[in-house]
């Protein structure tokens, strides 16, 4: 009899001289699987349940955020593991080749269980006839759609990746695959996502904790407008900004039409403007600590008893059971409502809702993350009175959710692209008549995107009457470029999307990215990383010396993991790295 392991695969990188077939821990041999819908279904929960590992929630953390501006190593951390090593070498901008966020392999396991039941799915229809041809087509639809989200945060973390759609079913089989630059995988994604795009789940298909626990319609559309945003920035492609607008508007109109179709006893709120957003008293406690909201679209689910969220616990948290701080913790943007702040607004809940007042552990400034944290609702109705302590959870049965996207991401990701898809300002030889034809166009747009803006900060805002006004906004395209990075921040903080955000940013100030070609191929000549990037970096303490460092466009990426390069002869290292040591300086 063959011998059998779970759900893993070690990063695509080696091969093995014993067989052994990846099927769940409870079937000893492949002949014995892929017999029934049942069994389909074990392997699609099982592949969600990849997701919620230590090292893969981590990794949306460390990778979406911990470089920018919003988190620091917590000051009280006393410890020294491969993790605080990991974390001091990315903040100090010293990466060394055997960082443990170098190592991509929680990723490709998701990837590769995608792969698999792409593939033997299919076959089961004519053993099960319970198992139908809709049952077939979502299935395939999720697991399309996991696969393209997995590459693209392996994408935006190391650029130059492996893509394979082969489904490793045996450790013997040879899995020394090389890396394809990021366009390719980029647009392989796209394909892929709007292949699924069809048979997706509808928004509607569950009354329950699935609604949002799989990836329906509404997540399949986040994502291809997250996708072309990222794409369009890198590109300057106009037409890709506007594929995001309209992937976004799909998203706004479906949850427009589920909060009218639902059991809601009140209206929305005017100054929303239609938008079904939970007041900013109230939003807290739905979206981090009753979770699923109906604001919410895709979150990665725990429940605390057979599945603890310890990758987060561990970094925001205690590091470990009945230890003072996590790994991490806010940095001093977060501190105080104040002009320089990342919270300009004393009345603004998100304050007070996203930091502790005071980092566990302790006693001068520093502020611990509060969001995905305190399981108790602010019980503040006006929020400029100071800052909030509450209580947090215990290690042990950490039931937080993980949010991958929400209502309030999708429209800042819109107000992004209409101000890009805004026309610069003419020539000075233009006439007059052109001028004012430009010119009412790009109000057009930047009003669009600014009231997008206006409305998600007024949800978090005690007095709307204290909100920001298109008369007071500085009304031109990077104005207000500058003014949706804002809000993002103030928004989506330590929601893994900051780092990713500032790269967007940083790519649209970039002028001859060539993304069709990887770095390795393109030696040490590389384009520099715009000067407004640098500058939002170098403008936090802590990350000062990291942006000194981080030259051009190869730094913002990290290194291929040395352990993988020296079994895989296919992989080629970026090339600011050194094959063994510390990255260059």
């Amino acid at each position: 009899m063959k011998k059998y392991i779970g759900l893993f695969l070690a990063g695509l990188m080696m091969s093995s001289c014993v067989d052994t077939i990846l099927v769940p821990y409870d079937k000893t041999v492949e002949e014995d699987y892929w017999q029934s819908k049942a069994d389909v279904s074990q392997m699609v929960n099982g592949t969600y349940k990849q997701m919620l590992s230590t090292n893969f929630i981590q990794r949306l953390i460390t990778w979406g955020d911990f470089r920018s501006d919003e988190l620091t190593i917590a000051s009280a951390l006393n410890v020294t593991n491969t993790v605080s090593t990991g974390l001091t070498q990315m903040e100090s901008g010293n990466i060394e080749t055997t960082n443990t966020f170098a190592d991509w392999a929680s990723f490709y396991s998701v990837i590769n269980n995608c792969n698999i039941i792409l593939e033997k799915a299919g076959n089961v229809r004519s053993i099960d006839p319970n198992y139908t041809d809709g049952d077939y087509q979502a299935d395939c639809s999720q697991m399309l759609a996991l696969r393209s989200l997995c590459y693209f945060y392996l994408v935006r973390a190391f650029r130059d990746v492996p893509y394979s759609t082969t489904a490793f079913m045996m450790s013997s089989q040879p899995m020394n695959i090389g890396q394809e630059a990021p366009e390719t995988v980029i647009d392989n994604c796209i394909k892929d996502l709007e292949t699924a795009l069809p048979n997706a789940l509808s928004a509607n298909a569950y009354t329950d904790w699935r609604n949002k626990g799989y990836i329906n319609r509404d997540g399949i559309c986040a994502l291809l407008a997250d996708i072309y945003l990222w794409r369009a920035s890198v590109n300057h492609s106009a037409a890709d900004y506007q594929k995001c607008v309209d992937y976004c508007d799909e998203v706004i109109a479906s949850k427009k039409q589920q909060y009218e179709s639902g059991s809601q006893s009140s209206k929305v709120d005017n100054a929303l403007g239609g938008y079904p957003l939970t007041d900013g008293v109230s939003s807290f406690y739905d979206l981090f600590v009753k979770q699923n909201s109906t604001e919410s679209i895709f979150e990665l689910q725990f429940n605390g008893s057979n599945n603890s969220n310890e990758g987060i616990c561990q970094l925001y948290n205690m590091y470990k059971k009945d230890t003072k701080p996590g790994y991490m913790e806010a940095t001093s943007g977060f501190s105080s409502a104040s002009n320089t702040s990342v919270y300009t607004n004393k009345y603004d809940y998100r304050l007070i809702n996203n930091r502790f007042e005071l980092a566990k552990g302790s006693t001068s400034e520093t502020f611990g993350v509060r969001k995905y944290v305190s399981n108790s609702n602010v019980n503040k109705t006006d929020p400029s009175g100071g800052g909030w302590t509450g209580t947090d959870r215990a290690y042990s049965g950490y039931d937080q959710n993980f949010i991958i996207y929400r209502l309030t991401d999708v429209m800042l990701m819109k107000a992004e692209a209409l101000t890009q898809l805004a026309p610069s300002d003419v020539a000075e030889g233009a006439s007059d008549e052109e001028k004012a034809t430009v010119k009412a166009s790009q109000e057009s747009y930047l009003h669009d995107a600014f009231r997008l803006v206006q409305v998600v900060n007024n949800r978090s805002l005690y007095n709307y009457t204290d909100s920001m006004t298109w008369a007071k906004t500085n009304q031109t395209k990077s104005g207000m470029e500058e003014l949706v990075l804002q809000e993002r921040q103030r928004e989506l903080a330590f929601e893994g999307k900051r780092w990713f955000d500032l790269l967007r940013y940083n790519y649209r100030h970039m002028n001859g990215v060539n993304y069709s070609q990887m770095l390795a191929d393109q030696g040490q000549s590389q384009v520099e990383n715009s000067k407004e990037f640098l500058d939002i970096l170098r403008a936090v303490s802590s990350k000062a010396v990291m942006a000194s460092k981080t030259k051009n466009e190869a730094y913002l990426y990290l290194p291929v993991l040395e352990g993988q390069i020296k079994v895989n002869e296919n992989l080629k290292q970026n090339p600011v790295y050194k094959s063994k040591g510390l990255s260059k300086n």
